[in-house]
């Protein structure tokens, strides 16, 4: 049976539940990348929606109206705009909200304009009866001109009606809900007359948006019997806003009906304690210390497993594989390299689960709330602190998410400080260093000092990223004010369906992400610690043997002679060459290597330490990454190199460096320019040195 694919472009406003509807629709049968030329997230889909009919479902960005006010609206207007995009949907799907409907209704006029087949989604319908709500969905519809589907993403309710609307959308009328172009009736016609081919909606936005679509450019729509002023322009579109209202409201106070008495809602009680402007941080505070000691606590045992079956592994594979290079590149190289990454999985992904519960939940919009009487303090734009907690995540989409500070300043500023937040990328570095010089002991029988550790290290680039934003604003002496508004979603509890795909979707992101990276250095790794110019690499077990016999030195052969190869090779003489610079800081060369390779990404500081140990040991014992690090013999003090001297300063380090090519390559795209990434770089590195050495000298 032959099975056809429609195309379906999923739309609505921010907090609709848009991804829930995404997520019952699609499965785990979805990818995230970028529109063609721009950093903006594309999230795609496939729906089965029936034995012969599958569906492409695109998951826009949120907006609230066509009349773009950022990149990420302008994405919806210009694929929505241009037929010939591939992308173009069949059908569009407009996802609203029960208790919001008016607010959401207006997108939806708007993508009627378009003459799209256009579905109707009501979503959160399990809370009708709670909040006293009462749809007329026959009125509804036929007013609309359209077909409703009304949906509960918690109670699983309605998927199964929207996928047969979907599929029959062939049905549905594409007639505009209302006559928009009444706003100025001559103005209008005389448009509709001089492109009699064109759809007059498009023609307006093109005129009114900074946006094309097919062969038309706004030059050629800006002649002079449409030339407007942008005040005029702004006025008619005001004009066209309101009118559309009228239209909403005559509509539903008619089929849309509240019994006011029947609302039971204890969001505005539980705004009071959390938002507190004392008791609002100390809670915030409590959540934080609670997801660095299960970070912790929780994943210690599935870690553990994870390093020694790997541990395990390498030594089989030593054992059991014809000896040769192709072994030791697999046992040495590749096997140590992907478990200095794989151990961290579930400290990753606890950390996603905590972030998920808490956006789901609908707390993190109120944490926005909170921590944004703090920014302005600083000189930050209140839209900064967006950009700040989801650097928690990845500094990356976190910069990209300063595109809706409409200061320019205020915008570079937050890009600048950005990733001072400490990322997922830095926890597997800090994981296994608190773990070597932090004892597993508890603070009052309660608080794990190793959490603690984590938290103080999240709390400290946090701290920076705050400080760094109020000297950069005395600096560049922002002027002008911009107002922060941000919408309070009720609150939720968290769908398990939503937040186990974000949890698999962000850790297999940073799984796959790192591991080819990983993959790449380790080969590149072990090529350079197993070979060497000149007669020392060539001669070591004769001169490690004239050694032993002259007393000069002591131990086992097998492992002096591994050593002393690992020194004279390639790696180890990179590794010696930069290790005067970085030998006041408490660093020995090894750790120079994985500095310098983990700036490719931080979490490849572990992955090559356990490369350059396994290609230094010839032991074919089954030894974890942790036990090699802590076994780590700092030949000149004769102490363990992993001390506490040396654990802080690299926790330090690594807390303020710019240890990641790609956030510089994402702010210079943001900014336009490699002045800025410049300036970030030598910032950061030198700020993080000099802390690190201060820390070094007075701990040693």
């Amino acid at each position: 049976m032959s099975t056809s694919t429609l195309k379906v472009a999923l739309i609505g406003n921010p907090n609709t539940g848009k991804t829930s509807v995404f997520n019952q629709l699609t499965g785990l049968n979805q990818k995230v990348g970028n529109y063609p030329g721009i950093t903006v997230d594309k999230k795609q889909g496939v729906s089965k929606l029936s034995p012969s009919v599958k569906a492409t479902i695109l998951d826009l960005p949120g907006t609230y109206s066509l009349n773009a006010s950022s990149l990420d609206e302008n994405v919806v207007i210009e694929l929505l705009m241009n037929k010939n995009d591939k992308d173009f949907p069949d059908v569009a799907v407009v996802v609203t909200e029960v208790e919001n409907l008016k607010r959401n209704l207006l997108l939806f006029t708007q993508i009627k304009d378009l003459e799209i087949p256009t579905i109707l989604v009501i979503n959160m319908s399990d809370r009708m009866e709670q909040k006293g709500i009462t749809l007329d969905i026959p009125y509804l519809e036929k007013e609309l001109k359209t077909k409703i589907a009304l949906v509960s993403s918690r109670k699983k309710t309605g998927i199964e009606n929207l996928k047969n609307l979907i599929i029959n959308y062939k049905e549905l009328s594409t007639e505009p809900c209302l006559n928009a172009s009444e706003i100025d009736p001559d103005y209008f016609n005389n448009l509709r007359h001089t492109f009699p081919n064109q759809l007059l909606y498009k023609l307006w936005l093109v005129i009114t948006q900074d946006v094309n679509f097919g062969n038309l450019h706004r030059n050629e729509v800006s002649i002079q019997s449409f030339v407007k002023s942008e005040a005029e322009l702004k006025r008619l579109q005001q004009k066209e806003t309101i009118k559309r209202y009228q239209f909403i409201n005559d509509v539903l106070k008619v089929g849309y009906t509240v019994n006011r008495e029947a609302a039971t809602d204890i969001r505005a009680r539980l705004d009071r304690v959390l938002t507190h402007k004392f008791f609002g941080y100390i809670i915030f505070f409590g959540i934080l210390l609670l997801i660095f000691q299960s970070i912790f606590s929780w994943s210690s045992i599935p870690m553990d497993f994870i390093d020694e079956s790997f541990a395990s592994l390498s030594a089989y594979a030593a054992e059991n594989l014809p000896p040769g290079l192709l072994t030791d590149l697999i046992s040495e190289g590749i096997i140590p390299g992907l478990g200095g990454i794989i151990i961290f999985i579930p400290q990753i992904a606890f950390l996603f689960l905590f972030i998920s519960i808490l956006e789901e939940s609908g707390y993190m919009s109120r944490v926005v709330f909170l921590m944004d009487k703090i920014m302005r303090r600083f000189g930050l734009s209140g839209k900064s602190v967006v950009p700040l907690i989801s650097g928690t995540a990845c500094a990356i989409p976190a910069i990209m998410a300063a595109r809706n500070i409409e200061s320019w300043k205020e915008r570079l500023i937050t890009i600048l400080v950005t990733p001072f937040t400490t990322c997922s990328a830095r926890l597997p570095v800090y994981a296994i260093l608190i773990s070597l010089i932090i004892p597993e002991k508890h603070l009052l029988g309660i608080f794990n000092l190793q959490g603690l550790t984590l938290m103080t290290l999240y709390l400290l680039g946090f701290g920076m990223a705050i400080f760094s934003a109020y000297i950069l604003n005395k600096i560049l002496k922002v002027k002008g004010k911009s107002y922060f508004v941000i919408e309070m979603p009720d609150y939720k509890v968290p769908l398990f369906k939503n937040v186990a795909l974000n949890v698999i979707e962000k850790t297999k992101a940073f799984v796959f992400g790192a591991g080819k990276i990983i993959l790449a250095l380790s080969v590149i790794l072990w090529f350079l610690g197993s070979h060497g110019p000149g007669g020392n690499f060539k001669n070591a077990e004769q001169i490690i043997e004239q050694e032993l016999a002259q007393n000069k030195i002591s131990g086992e052969k097998e492992d002096l002679v591994a050593s002393y190869k690992l020194e004279n090779s390639y790696i180890g003489i990179i590794g010696k060459s930069i290790e005067p610079v970085i030998r006041p800081l408490g660093y020995d060369w090894k750790i120079g290597i994985a500095v310098v390779t983990s700036f490719a990404a931080r979490e490849v500081f572990v992955g090559t330490l356990a490369t350059i140990y396994s290609v230094g040991s010839h032991s074919e014992e089954e030894t974890t990454i942790k036990n090699r690090m802590n076994a780590e013999i700092n030949p000149i003090t004769g102490g363990k190199v992993f001390n506490l001297a040396t654990g802080v300063s690299l926790l330090l380090f690594y807390a303020f460096a710019m240890q990641c090519i790609s956030t510089l390559a994402i702010t210079k795209k943001e900014t336009n320019s490699w002045k800025w990434p410049m300036i970030q770089l030598v910032f950061m590195s030198g700020f993080a040195y000099v802390v690190s050495l201060v820390a070094y000298q007075i701990l040693q």
